[in-house]
């Protein structure tokens, strides 16, 4: 029987264990199926800094989390045992050494099929993320929802940085070109050259006027038409959605989506293939009472739950197979 969370009726929310969503830490459990850890590392960021503070932010909001998720009418706590792993720590002035760092760290996590949510940090460790999936799954289907692509070459020469993971991953082969969406981007770019580079690694884009004009339904069946049965990773800025609704983050721009459009696109994804996820650029020093941390805290939360549904029917199949 799964280890869940502290009873809230029992003990305030505002006492007790601190990890997300107050679940047990991984060392207080004998083994795993999701394991949520952070990464606090903002070194490749371009403009405002402070997302390393951003798991303890995400964690602080998840005291607000209960344990049934009626949206998607499952407990998934009771479903799969969720732990909290704590952040690890990476070197702040050396970028290079810290992918090294995550990546392995990424690996150590989830040996024997253990998924892994990640909390950023900068959406730099999107890439050695993207690496340890690869090297259990192959590469793998990507959606990355965002206000920017996140495909840009290089920065002041340095070609490790919040804006380049996704070039450097299709450079790696670690994606599936065949299955890579950009969700909700938005705002000025340097070119045309940067959609037209977009194209030729095989990124479909949904900006957020899209999501605005063809509603909710119909964006998440063509994302999922995209995607079929592949392995999934979903990469999720903060800065996707609205400055209304995320207003702590690095790099925000106007006209963003909603927390209700994606926690409803999110949900939509029930089924599917999902082997791992991350929320990154939360910087609490930008936020208001909480609304961003608040935000990624569901958000992360929606993630296990979607992790926790495939854990309980892979069980399932394997238990009526055996």
């Amino acid at each position: 029987m799964p280890i869940g969370p502290i009873d809230s009726s029992l003990t305030p929310r505002y006492a007790g264990r601190d990890g997300f969503a107050r679940l047990p830490r991984l060392d207080q459990v004998d083994r795993a199926d999701i394991v949520v850890a952070g990464f606090p590392f903002d070194a490749g960021v371009s403009y405002r800094s402070g997302a390393r503070f951003g798991p303890n932010a995400i964690r602080e909001a998840s005291r607000l989390l209960r344990p049934y998720n009626p949206a998607l009418d499952v407990s998934p706590f009771e479903l799969a045992q969720v732990a909290d792993a704590g952040d690890v720590g990476v070197n702040p002035f050396n970028i290079g050494e810290a992918i090294d760092t995550i990546e392995q760290a990424a690996l150590e996590l989830t040996q024997g099929g253990t998924r892994l949510v990640s909390f950023g940090g900068d959406h730099t460790i999107a890439l050695p993320l993207l690496r340890a999936a690869a090297k259990q799954h192959g590469p793998v289907a990507l959606l990355h929802f965002d206000a920017h692509l996140d495909t840009w070459d290089t920065y002041f020469g340095a070609e490790y940085t919040h804006g380049t993971p996704f070039r450097r991953a299709f450079e790696e082969g670690i994606i599936d070109t065949e299955a890579l969406s950009h969700v909700g981007t938005r705002g000025p770019l340097y070119g045309k050259k940067d959609l037209e580079d977009d194209r030729r690694f095989g990124f479909g884009i949904v900006t957020s006027a899209d999501v605005y004009h063809q509603g909710v339904i119909e964006t998440v069946a063509k994302l999922r038409d995209r995607i079929g049965d592949r392995p999934l990773y979903i990469s999720i800025d903060i800065d996707v959605l609205d400055p209304a609704h995320a207003p702590g983050t690095g790099t925000p721009e106007a006209g963003g989506i909603t927390s209700r459009e994606l926690l409803e696109i999110l949900r939509g994804f029930r089924g599917l293939n999902l082997i791992g996820a991350d929320v990154v650029e939360v910087a609490p020093a930008y936020d208001h009472a909480e609304i961003t941390g608040v935000a990624a805290s569901h958000i992360a939360y929606d993630l296990v739950s979607l992790l926790a549904d495939k854990h309980a029917a892979d069980t399932a199949a394997e238990d009526a197979s055996a």
